[in-house]
């Protein structure tokens, strides 16, 4: 994003503040500094687990807030209001929408509140070692329980904590779970800043212990205790001075990527091949002194079966269910915009189509940045592309508004869903012999299409456009290769740090003031954020297409202390997707990790047909090891724009997207870029 769109983000989300006050009951509830105490206990029957004995929530994600049901894994979330974060209105989540789920994210934060941990004299890997969570002695242990193997992690406590009392340890996985697969949980040997082991709780020493009679209140919860700890040990992992244990189920294909496909397939089924239906409003023309990349600009508008549950489909709308909770068309058409750039050379030779994704709660008028253009121009592509409405200009009330209350949170994932379709039926229209290059408008002056309709389909997203872009490169039925600027996943991991999201940051420090509950919200909203992110898609983006895909490879561009999108998640991306990485991926000490980049394997020295993660580097120091965003001076310019804007990079995404190979174009050393200004 660039730096004024930040300061607009940053004056629209002050005013939300200052105009949604009302909702809170008093100033002092809105005080970013208030926070309230934990409960010693969970109240008997508020289907709490009582297993650690404080906050209603905690550990999670966790299966004892699941049920039996008829679902692909065999369970649904059971959430309920009164189990979650009050915001300063004393209202609870409504948990609708989360309920849906069979299951929780695959790149699920692993939270716990143990008072008086220190993870450094506990021995607990950190961000800069993620090897260490694999070693035989390590404190905290995650096991797939069907396959017995040890899942790779790091350890962290929430530095934006300032009462110690409610920090949250967060456990990260390095790699995205598997869906539909159940991991089991232990932490044990866990020290203070004195190295004193400290105590497990009262009431799980009492469940791991001797059998508790049948009448118990908490016989049910032992039963589920021992099959974990059956499964850890099944597994070769000791259970001696344990802490805690737990387990937790990830959503399955089907409950995280079955609504979208179900609505794609819904909307695409009429066209029967043909071109969504499309009118184009404006057709601009450009002299070679004017741009000298791009002769011609049309803009216009498509229309979608609407999914959402307001004519149109504005911002604030959710999606339209059926009795079964399946999204259904709302009856409507939804009109979307797009914007087209045409290269010059398309009128000596039809350009390769190629969709666009913006960047944070932008437009589709980015299509017009100088490095598209470029990249236009220099390649012979014609971009198009339209909004990610969800996160989109127009949402910026909104999403700023559910900062307040999560209970709307579904108003900004489900528009996403919806965003996904749109993009899917602009890429429609991109590729079909009656669609744009039908139209004059992408035709020159002896009616030749400026097209190439025999051409693949690609994508090129940036920022959001790459976060997002993931899912619809795994979701879309014409796509097989996206290249993914400054990219990453799981916005759970994001927020806290990146400096983008410091305005909406000043929302919820009003709203829900406790950083212990901040946490818990992020890793519920990370459930339904998944439905539209590349998290939820992560696995299929490769050799294991979702239903009705291609099978894909991806290009990450990743800029070395990117100020916006942390590369600590593209790192997790890459190695959940299997893609390799250019080596020398970086200068020698320029990253503090004890092993850079671990387990992504290196690019071999030759061109490379698969996905792949270069690293380019432009001068900015290495981001915080905490889970902060890098403001102030130490941490220099924002890398953010740099990767796009080099030419060098851009010959790389060309030759990616036009042959699917990955070509060496650093000279066998660490790619290193220009700031972009």
């Amino acid at each position: 994003m660039r730096l004024r769109r930040a300061l607009s983000i940053l004056t629209l989300a002050a005013s939300m503040i200052a105009g949604s006050a009302a909702l809170a009951p008093s100033a002092s509830a809105t005080s970013p500094t208030s926070a309230r105490s934990a409960p010693s206990q969970p109240p008997p029957g508020s289907g709490c687990d009582p297993i650690a004995g404080a906050d209603c929530l905690l550990p999670f994600p966790n299966d004892w807030f699941t049920t039996g049901a008829h679902t692909p894994t065999g369970l649904r979330l059971d959430l309920s209001s009164a189990m979650t974060p009050k915001n300063a209105a004393g209202r609870g989540i409504d948990p609708a929408a989360w309920n849906l789920s069979d299951g929780f994210s695959p790149g699920s934060m692993l939270l716990a509140h143990i008072p008086g941990l220190d993870l450094g004299a506990t021995g607990a890997a950190p961000v800069t070692d993620v090897a260490r969570s694999l070693k035989r002695d390590a404190p905290i242990v995650i096991v797939d329980t069907r396959t017995g193997e040890r899942w790779p992690y790091w350890a962290e406590l929430d530095a934006n904590a300032t009462d110690p009392a409610r920090q949250a340890l967060i456990i990260r996985p390095a790699k995205n779970f598997r869906e539909g697969h159940r991991y089991a949980v232990v932490l044990r040997n866990l020290k203070d800043a004195s190295r004193s082991t400290i105590a497990a709780p009262t009431t799980f020493t009492r469940l791991a212990g001797r059998t508790l009679p049948a009448r118990d209140p908490l016989a049910r919860r032992q039963t589920a205790l021992r099959r974990t700890l059956h499964d850890v040990a099944h597994a070769g992992v000791s259970t001696k001075n344990l802490y805690l244990a737990w387990d937790f189920t990830v959503a399955s294909e089907q409950g995280l990527a079955g609504p979208v496909l179900r609505m794609r397939d819904q909307a695409l089924s009429p066209l029967r091949g043909r071109s969504p239906e499309f009118t184009v409003t404006t057709v601009t023309d450009f002299t070679p002194q004017q741009d000298p990349n791009i002769a011609r600009e049309v803009t216009g508008e498509f229309l979608v079966p609407n999914f959402l549950n307001q004519p149109g489909g504005p911002p604030g709308s959710a999606l339209n269910r059926d009795a079964y909770g399946r999204p259904k068309p709302f009856g409507d058409d939804l009109r979307a915009q797009f914007q087209c750039e045409i290269p010059r050379a398309a009128f000596s030779r039809p350009a390769r189509p190629s969709l666009y994704g913006h960047g944070l709660l932008g437009r589709a008028t980015e299509v017009r940045a100088s490095n598209v253009r470029a990249m236009a121009g220099e390649h012979d592509f014609l971009f198009c592309a339209t909004k990610w409405i969800g996160m989109a200009d127009e949402d910026i009330p909104n999403v700023s508004g559910v900062f307040a209350d999560f209970s709307r949170f579904d108003t900004v994932a489900d528009r996403l869903q919806q965003s996904l379709v749109n993009f899917v039926f602009l890429g429609r229209m991109m590729i079909t012999k009656d669609g744009l290059a039908a139209d004059p408008a992408f035709q020159d002056d002896k009616g030749r299409s400026l097209i190439d309709v025999r051409a693949d389909l690609a994508y090129d997203g940036n920022s959001q456009g790459a976060i997002a872009g993931g899912a619809l490169v795994a979701v879309s039925p014409d796509v097989s290769r996206g290249v993914l600027g400054v990219p990453g996943m799981n916005y759970s991991t994001l927020l806290n740090r990146s400096v983008d999201f410091q305005p909406f940051q000043q929302v919820m420090d009003g709203y829900y003031p406790d950083k212990l509950d901040q946490q818990l919200c992020f890793a519920l909203i990370q459930i339904l954020w998944d439905r539209a992110e590349t998290n939820g898609y992560a696995q299929h983006l490769g050799d294991d297409p979702l239903p009705g895909s291609p099978r894909h490879q991806i290009l990450m561009h990743v800029a070395f202390g990117d100020h916006q999108v942390s590369t600590v998640s593209a790192e997790v991306e890459a190695r959940t997707i299997g893609a390799r990485i250019h080596q020398p991926a970086i200068a020698a000490g320029r990253n503090p990790d004890a092993t850079p980049y671990w387990g992504i394997p290196a690019l071999p020295g030759r061109p490379y047909r698969g996905s792949a993660m270069v690293v380019w580097d432009s001068g900015t120091p290495a981001p915080p090891v905490t889970n902060t965003p890098p403001l102030g001076a130490q941490y220099g310019t924002d890398s953010h724009e740099d990767p796009r804007a080099d030419a060098n990079a851009r010959r790389q995404k060309a030759d990616f997207l036009r042959y699917g190979v990955v070509v060496d174009v650093c000279g066998g050393r660490p790619c290193t870029a220009q700031h972009a200004g």
